[in-house]
């Protein structure tokens, strides 16, 4: 089994909604932002080749929104997602599989594209079967009022009018050392992928613990519409990754790709970061 980061582009997001209820005092000194509170953001995905299957988790923004659309969220650096896959020897329709961990849209909105004359859209992945949680999908379908514009029509009805679209229901393993598990503190149904290569665990952070500077445990965004399962949820994960040193794979970290925690006397927290190749 090989894995290889997609670095697809970065962005730029509030640092007081990306770190919730922590002071600026406290977080600025870990993750700087700019004049505007803005703090730089990677858009990381990551490819896993089993020899039978080619699967992507996570895919970006895409390009089809409007300039307004990107103007707020300042898309820089990067290899873009064609560009990324390329530098590791693959194409788009080497794809088999896409995880979507969740359809806020800078996770799912490079998996659909515009057709040819922009009469309508098509799929990036021709090849792909894209997973979603069966949980996450009908909460996207009818979400609350917080969340509701993260979740976008071109990025999510064309992928089910694909055929192309499949559901998990619960903790599942997709294939031999492929485990999605479901997580809601985040959005319900959030997928959060461990792959096991047989030597190793490498898990998908997604926006359970988007950087480094997550870590610790109250430190979370304001994005989260469960805070209080979120907690749990990260506490009993991170006693986990603790436990059997997986390695964490940090989807929105600028600054780090992976990393290991440890138990400290105040909690779990970085042992050691590092990137993945």
């Amino acid at each position: 089994m090989k894995l290889f980061p997609i670095h697809i582009s970065n962005f730029k997001l509030d640092g007081g909604a990306m770190f919730g209820v922590v002071p600026k005092v406290l977080w600025q000194s870990k993750y700087p932002a700019d004049e505007n509170n803005l703090c730089n953001w990677a858009l990381r995905s990551l490819l896993i080749d089993t020899g039978d299957r080619v699967i992507l988790i996570d895919n970006g923004y895409g390009d089809k929104q409007s300039k307004k659309f990107f103007s707020h969220v300042y898309l820089n650096g990067g290899d873009g997602l064609e560009g990324a896959l390329k530098k590791h020897g693959y194409s788009l329709n080497d794809v088999t599989d896409m995880i979507l961990t969740h359809l806020h849209a800078d996770h799912c909105g490079g998996g659909v594209k515009y057709n040819a004359d922009k009469t309508g859209f098509e799929m990036v992945f021709k090849n792909a079967t894209y997973w979603v949680s069966k949980p996450h999908w009908e909460w996207a379908m009818n979400p609350n009022k917080q969340e509701g514009a993260a979740f976008l029509e071109e990025n999510l009805m064309p992928m089910l009018e694909s055929g192309q679209l499949k559901f998990i229901e619960k903790d599942t393993e997709l294939y031999p050392g492929i485990k999605l598990r479901l997580f809601n503190g985040h959005t319900v149904g959030q997928i959060i992928p461990f792959i096991n290569t047989g030597e190793k665990t490498y898990v998908f952070m997604a926006d359970l613990i988007p950087s480094t500077a997550h870590i610790p445990l109250v430190w979370n965004m304001a994005y989260d519409i469960r805070p209080m399962d979120m907690l749990q949820e990260k506490e009993d994960f991170l006693n986990e990754a603790a436990e059997n040193n997986y390695i964490l794979f940090f989807q929105h970290d600028l600054y780090n790709e992976c990393a290991t925690v440890h138990k400290m006397e105040k909690g779990v927290r970085l042992k050691e970061a590092f990137t993945l190749l």
